[in-house]
């Protein structure tokens, strides 16, 4: 089952991500669901927040390669 969620969450955008794991910590907290359902749902929760870290890790290294690039074209222009 965890397979299957991880396949499904690879094409959830950060957003979405995030809106349906507030959805899911909606539904344990206030007891709406069996304790069955309650640990499916913590089980896709918990791959919900692997894939946000992992959006997160690929936006930080996306923003360390900017800073990079920036700060070498800064020393390029200075030494002109």
């Amino acid at each position: 089952m965890a397979k299957n969620n991880e396949n499904d969450v690879s094409k959830l955008s950060f957003e979405d991500t995030i809106k349906e794991l507030t959805g899911i910590v909606s539904k344990i907290e206030q007891g709406q669901i069996s304790l069955e359902n309650s640990i499916q749902q913590y089980e896709r929760g918990m791959t919900l927040i692997k894939h946000c870290r992992q959006i997160l890790s690929k936006a930080e290294e996306r923003i360390v390669k900017i800073s990079e690039e920036n700060q070498t074209e800064n020393s390029r222009k200075k030494t002109e």
